[in-house]
Protein backbone atom coordinates (compact mmCIF):
# COMPACT_ATOMS: atom_id res chain seq x y z
CA UNK A 1 0.00 0.00 0.00
CA UNK A 2 1.51 3.28 -1.14
CA UNK A 3 0.51 6.43 0.73
CA UNK A 4 1.25 9.97 -0.41
CA UNK A 5 0.32 13.48 0.65
CA UNK A 6 -1.97 15.51 -1.62
CA UNK A 7 0.96 17.41 -3.11
CA UNK A 8 2.97 14.24 -3.71
CA UNK A 9 -0.06 12.49 -5.20
CA UNK A 10 -0.71 15.43 -7.55
CA UNK A 11 2.93 15.42 -8.67
CA UNK A 12 2.93 11.63 -9.24
CA UNK A 13 -0.11 11.91 -11.51
CA UNK A 14 0.94 15.11 -13.26
CA UNK A 15 -2.10 16.94 -11.90
CA UNK A 16 -2.33 20.29 -10.17
CA UNK A 17 -2.65 20.42 -6.40
CA UNK A 18 -5.98 22.23 -6.87
CA UNK A 19 -7.38 19.33 -8.90
CA UNK A 20 -6.49 16.90 -6.13
CA UNK A 21 -8.22 19.28 -3.70
CA UNK A 22 -11.30 19.20 -5.92
CA UNK A 23 -11.26 15.39 -5.86
CA UNK A 24 -11.03 15.53 -2.06
CA UNK A 25 -14.06 17.84 -1.86
CA UNK A 26 -15.99 15.44 -4.09
CA UNK A 27 -15.10 12.57 -1.75
CA UNK A 28 -13.24 10.69 -4.46
CA UNK A 29 -9.98 10.22 -2.53
CA UNK A 30 -9.39 7.30 -0.21
CA UNK A 31 -7.29 8.03 2.82
CA UNK A 32 -5.14 5.67 4.85
CA UNK A 33 -5.31 5.66 8.64
CA UNK A 34 -2.52 8.27 8.87
CA UNK A 35 -4.53 10.79 6.80
CA UNK A 36 -2.50 10.42 3.61
CA UNK A 37 -3.90 9.26 0.28
CA UNK A 38 -3.91 5.51 -0.39
CA UNK A 39 -2.69 5.57 -4.00
CA UNK A 40 -3.84 2.12 -5.20
CA UNK A 41 -7.31 2.36 -3.66
CA UNK A 42 -7.80 5.93 -4.87
CA UNK A 43 -6.69 5.05 -8.40
CA UNK A 44 -9.10 2.13 -8.50
CA UNK A 45 -11.95 4.24 -7.13
CA UNK A 46 -11.26 7.06 -9.60
CA UNK A 47 -11.21 4.49 -12.41
CA UNK A 48 -14.62 3.16 -11.32
CA UNK A 49 -16.26 6.56 -10.95
CA UNK A 50 -14.50 8.55 -13.65
CA UNK A 51 -16.05 9.76 -16.87
CA UNK A 52 -14.53 7.70 -19.69
CA UNK A 53 -15.15 10.52 -22.15
CA UNK A 54 -12.56 12.57 -20.28
CA UNK A 55 -10.00 9.78 -20.14
CA UNK A 56 -6.68 10.41 -21.88
CA UNK A 57 -6.02 6.78 -22.65
CA UNK A 58 -8.01 4.42 -24.81
CA UNK A 59 -7.52 1.52 -22.43
CA UNK A 60 -9.55 1.12 -19.29
CA UNK A 61 -9.06 -1.28 -16.48
CA UNK A 62 -12.24 -3.19 -15.76
CA UNK A 63 -13.33 -2.81 -12.14
CA UNK A 64 -12.75 -5.78 -9.91
CA UNK A 65 -15.97 -7.57 -8.98
CA UNK A 66 -17.01 -7.11 -5.37
CA UNK A 67 -16.08 -10.03 -3.16
CA UNK A 68 -17.25 -11.04 0.26
CA UNK A 69 -13.73 -10.49 1.63
CA UNK A 70 -13.39 -6.97 2.98
CA UNK A 71 -10.82 -4.89 1.14
CA UNK A 72 -7.89 -3.71 3.27
CA UNK A 73 -8.43 -0.01 2.46
CA UNK A 74 -12.01 -0.01 3.70
CA UNK A 75 -12.10 0.51 7.42
CA UNK A 76 -15.70 0.70 8.66
CA UNK A 77 -14.70 2.27 11.98
CA UNK A 78 -12.97 5.26 10.36
CA UNK A 79 -15.12 8.17 9.20
CA UNK A 80 -12.76 8.67 6.22
CA UNK A 81 -13.32 5.18 4.87
CA UNK A 82 -14.02 4.58 1.18
CA UNK A 83 -17.52 5.45 0.00
CA UNK A 84 -19.80 2.59 -0.95
CA UNK A 85 -19.00 1.59 -4.51
CA UNK A 86 -21.83 2.69 -6.72
CA UNK A 87 -22.29 1.21 -10.18
CA UNK A 88 -19.46 2.44 -12.35
CA UNK A 89 -19.94 5.04 -15.03
CA UNK A 90 -20.21 2.53 -17.87
CA UNK A 91 -22.97 0.54 -16.17
CA UNK A 92 -24.95 3.66 -15.30
CA UNK A 93 -24.54 5.09 -18.80
CA UNK A 94 -25.58 1.76 -20.36
CA UNK A 95 -28.67 1.53 -18.16
CA UNK A 96 -29.63 5.11 -18.98
CA UNK A 97 -29.21 4.54 -22.72
CA UNK A 98 -31.22 1.31 -22.53
CA UNK A 99 -34.03 3.00 -20.60
CA UNK A 100 -34.12 5.88 -23.09
CA UNK A 101 -34.22 3.45 -26.02
CA UNK A 102 -37.06 1.47 -24.45
CA UNK A 103 -38.98 4.68 -23.78
CA UNK A 104 -38.49 5.85 -27.38
CA UNK A 105 -39.63 2.47 -28.68
CA UNK A 106 -42.73 2.55 -26.47
CA UNK A 107 -43.53 6.10 -27.65
CA UNK A 108 -43.17 5.00 -31.28
CA UNK A 109 -45.43 2.00 -30.71
CA UNK A 110 -47.99 4.27 -29.06
CA UNK A 111 -47.89 6.72 -31.98
CA UNK A 112 -48.29 3.93 -34.56
CA UNK A 113 -51.15 2.39 -32.59
CA UNK A 114 -49.34 -0.83 -31.68
CA UNK A 115 -49.39 0.10 -27.99
CA UNK A 116 -52.40 1.42 -26.10
CA UNK A 117 -53.15 2.49 -22.56
CA UNK A 118 -54.04 -0.46 -20.38
CA UNK A 119 -56.72 1.50 -18.54
CA UNK A 120 -58.56 2.27 -21.79
CA UNK A 121 -58.52 -1.40 -22.78
CA UNK A 122 -59.69 -2.49 -19.31
CA UNK A 123 -62.59 -0.03 -19.41
CA UNK A 124 -63.58 -1.08 -22.93
CA UNK A 125 -63.42 -4.77 -21.98
CA UNK A 126 -65.56 -4.15 -18.90
CA UNK A 127 -68.12 -2.19 -20.93
CA UNK A 128 -68.22 -4.93 -23.56
CA UNK A 129 -68.74 -7.64 -20.96
CA UNK A 130 -71.52 -5.69 -19.28
CA UNK A 131 -73.23 -4.96 -22.62
CA UNK A 132 -73.04 -8.63 -23.68
CA UNK A 133 -74.46 -9.71 -20.34
CA UNK A 134 -77.33 -7.22 -20.65
CA UNK A 135 -78.13 -8.35 -24.20
CA UNK A 136 -78.22 -12.01 -23.16
CA UNK A 137 -80.27 -11.31 -20.02
CA UNK A 138 -82.83 -9.42 -22.11
CA UNK A 139 -83.53 -12.55 -24.18
CA UNK A 140 -85.75 -14.54 -21.73
CA UNK A 141 -88.48 -11.90 -21.35
CA UNK A 142 -88.46 -11.33 -25.10
CA UNK A 143 -88.48 -15.04 -26.03
CA UNK A 144 -90.75 -16.48 -23.31
CA UNK A 145 -94.09 -15.77 -25.07
CA UNK A 146 -92.83 -17.03 -28.42
CA UNK A 147 -91.21 -20.17 -27.04
CA UNK A 148 -94.20 -21.10 -24.86
CA UNK A 149 -96.40 -21.23 -27.96
CA UNK A 150 -94.02 -23.64 -29.75
CA UNK A 151 -94.52 -27.39 -29.38
CA UNK A 152 -91.60 -28.83 -31.33
CA UNK A 153 -88.28 -29.00 -29.46
CA UNK A 154 -86.48 -28.63 -32.77
CA UNK A 155 -88.28 -25.34 -33.50
CA UNK A 156 -87.58 -24.09 -29.96
CA UNK A 157 -83.88 -24.94 -30.27
CA UNK A 158 -83.63 -23.36 -33.74
CA UNK A 159 -85.41 -20.17 -32.66
CA UNK A 160 -83.39 -19.92 -29.43
CA UNK A 161 -80.11 -20.44 -31.27
CA UNK A 162 -81.02 -17.79 -33.84
CA UNK A 163 -81.90 -15.22 -31.16
CA UNK A 164 -78.71 -15.91 -29.17
CA UNK A 165 -76.60 -15.67 -32.33
CA UNK A 166 -78.29 -12.38 -33.24
CA UNK A 167 -77.68 -10.97 -29.73
CA UNK A 168 -74.00 -12.00 -29.81
CA UNK A 169 -73.49 -10.51 -33.29
CA UNK A 170 -75.08 -7.27 -32.08
CA UNK A 171 -72.78 -7.30 -29.04
CA UNK A 172 -69.76 -7.88 -31.29
CA UNK A 173 -70.70 -4.99 -33.57
CA UNK A 174 -71.34 -2.58 -30.71
CA UNK A 175 -68.22 -3.60 -28.79
CA UNK A 176 -66.02 -3.18 -31.88
CA UNK A 177 -67.42 0.33 -32.39
CA UNK A 178 -67.01 1.19 -28.70
CA UNK A 179 -63.47 -0.21 -28.61
CA UNK A 180 -62.33 1.71 -31.68
CA UNK A 181 -63.94 4.86 -30.25
CA UNK A 182 -62.17 4.29 -26.90
CA UNK A 183 -58.79 3.90 -28.61
CA UNK A 184 -59.29 6.88 -30.93
CA UNK A 185 -61.34 9.40 -28.92
CA UNK A 186 -60.74 12.20 -31.46
CA UNK A 187 -62.33 10.28 -34.35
Amino acid sequence: MTVLSRTEYAASKGWSRQYVGKLAKQGRLIYASDGKIDVEATDQYLEMTGDPARSNSGTRITPVAATSVQQPWIAPALPTSAPQAAPDYHQAKTRLALAQAERAEADLQKITGELVDREVVDQAAFATGRMTRDLLLSLPPKLAPVLSAMTSTWDIEKHLLGEIRQALEEAERLSAEDFSHALNPGN
